[in-house]
This record gives C-alpha cells, sequence and structure tokens, in this order.
C-alpha cells in the first residue's frame, strides 16, 4: 500500500473565533477526508472536535466544508485531490460554530417542528391506506434525506443572509413541503390546512430562486429543485394566481362549511 503526505488547513476555534492551522498527515490509498482527520485526532491533535457516527454516508453527521464546498467527510475520497494540493476543512458556514469541525444545526430542528405532519385521512383506519406504486415512487425519493443538512449550508438564502432565517425553512423542509403536498392520501385539505399557502407565507418558498445549489450537494442525490420545490412553486403559483383554480378552492370551502 503507498502512502504519502499531505498538506490540510483546518479550522480550529469556537464561537468567539479561530483560524485555519496547518498540517502534515500521512495518507494512504482508499482513505477519505474523514480518516485523515481521525489520523490527525490520533498523532496530531488529540483536542480536535468533530462530529461523526456511520462512516458510511448514511447518518449524514460529518457535514463540512472541503475546499468551500459542503461535503461528507467519509464520502469524499482523497483520491479526488491531486497529491500537491493543500486542502482546506472547515466548519458549516451557515450554522454557528460550537468548536472546530462541530456546528449547531439547531435551526433546522426547529424548522423541522414548524412542519405541520402528515394529515391521515378520517375515512380510512389503519391497514387501508392504498397508493398508486407512482406515487410511492415519487415520495421515497425524497424519503432517502439523511439530514446531513448540506443543502441548507449551500443555499445561499441562508448562508448569505442571517436576517432570513426566520422567514426561511431551507431547501430540506421545504421539500418536506412538497412531499407532503404531492402526497395523495394527505387530508391537510380537509382539516383546513393549505400546505401551498404555508409553503408561500409561513416557510418562506418565495425567497427559493432555483439555482438548483441544494440539488449539487446532496449525497443522495435527490433532485430537490427539480422534483419538490419547483413543482411546489407552480402549484403554489396556481392556487394563488390562476383565476380558475382560486374559483374551485372558494367553492370546495364553501361545501365544507355547509
Amino acid at each position: 500500500m503507498s502512502s504519502y503526505e499531505a498538506r490540510f488547513k483546518v479550522w480550529r476555534g469556537d464561537i468567539k473565533g479561530g483560524g485555519l492551522k496547518d498540517f502534515a498527515v500521512e495518507v494512504n490509498d482508499g482513505e477519505v477526508v474523514l480518516d485523515i482527520i481521525h489520523r490527525l485526532q490520533a498523532t496530531q491533535a488529540p483536542d480536535l472536535a468533530v462530529r461523526w457516527n456511520c462512516k458510511a454516508g448514511k447518518c449524514g453527521s460529518c457535514s463540512a466544508e472541503i475546499n468551500g464546498r459542503p461535503r461528507l467527510m467519509c464520502m469524499t475520497r482523497m483520491s479526488v485531490f491531486t497529491r500537491e494540493e493543500t486542502i482546506t476543512v472547515t466548519p458549516l458556514r451557515a450554522f454557528p460554530v460550537v468548536r472546530d469541525l462541530v456546528t449547531d444545526v439547531g435551526f433546522n430542528y426547529a424548522k423541522a417542528r414548524e412542519v405541520p405532519a402528515f394529515v391521515p385521512p378520517a375515512e380510512l383506519g389503519p391497514g387501508e391506506y392504498r397508493m398508486r406504486q407512482e406515487d410511492v415512487d415519487r415520495s421515497q425519493e425524497f424519503r432517502k434525506c439523511i439530514e446531513c443538512f448540506l443543502c441548507q449550508d449551500t443555499c445561499h438564502v441562508v448562508r448569505d443572509h442571517e436576517e432570513n432565517k426566520p422567514a426561511f425553512a431551507g431547501p430540506r423542509f421545504l421539500m418536506r413541503v412538497a412531499e407532503l403536498d404531492m402526497h395523495p392520501l394527505d387530508a391537510a385539505a380537509e382539516s383546513g390546512l393549505d400546505r401551498k399557502r404555508t409553503a408561500q407565507d409561513e416557510h418562506g418558498l418565495g425567497y427559493c430562486n432555483i439555482t438548483k445549489c441544494c440539488t449539487e450537494v446532496c449525497p443522495e442525490g435527490i433532485k430537490i429543485t427539480d422534483n419538490a420545490l419547483i413543482p411546489l412553486k407552480e402549484r403554489a403559483v396556481d392556487r394563488k394566481y390562476d383565476p380558475l383554480v382560486w374559483l374551485g378552492s372558494k367553492i370546495r370551502r364553501r361545501d365544507r362549511e355547509s
């Protein structure tokens, strides 16, 4: 097995401040960035803070920015870099630093709680739900999310504008709204919940300008923009501006009230 010495710059610090520290560390064939971070902990920086769990690309906990791009450290192979380049590892920029490479992603859990859950149809009991396979397949793509929050981190609405956070759920949770809105068994409308309206008015759908940066960094390959955000925007616009759709919603509401 061949090895070489790589140059790393790793951010060290906490909420009060910090900076990049230089390291020279051994790299072996087949290793990923997380292996190198672990070697740094074992040999040079025992107090380096990093969050990780599965090392298999399924828990989403080792998110960081590698050479400025949001990535999972456990899924970023050292072979994608040349032996001559210096590799920079920094914490997720969109969220407050706890220490070193660990950030406080509590913003995302707060946004998750703001999305109303699936509303089961009143006329169906447990075991009676039936869906077409195409509807199952469509929702299943979004269920692959491992909540690494790379899409949240790279979204410039969150990343570059702290003031937007109270009004904007971010692509991960707008995707959740879209999934529920297209679910054929979700009875939100019958209960008085208009998911398209809440997406626009409460979760900040209008802030998204579909640059597809969230899709580009998704480690699960979910087409967040094309399959969730754009269709949700189209339905929200129809709901608000299409006169026939608007009239139909008024008639259905009147029927429910009567």
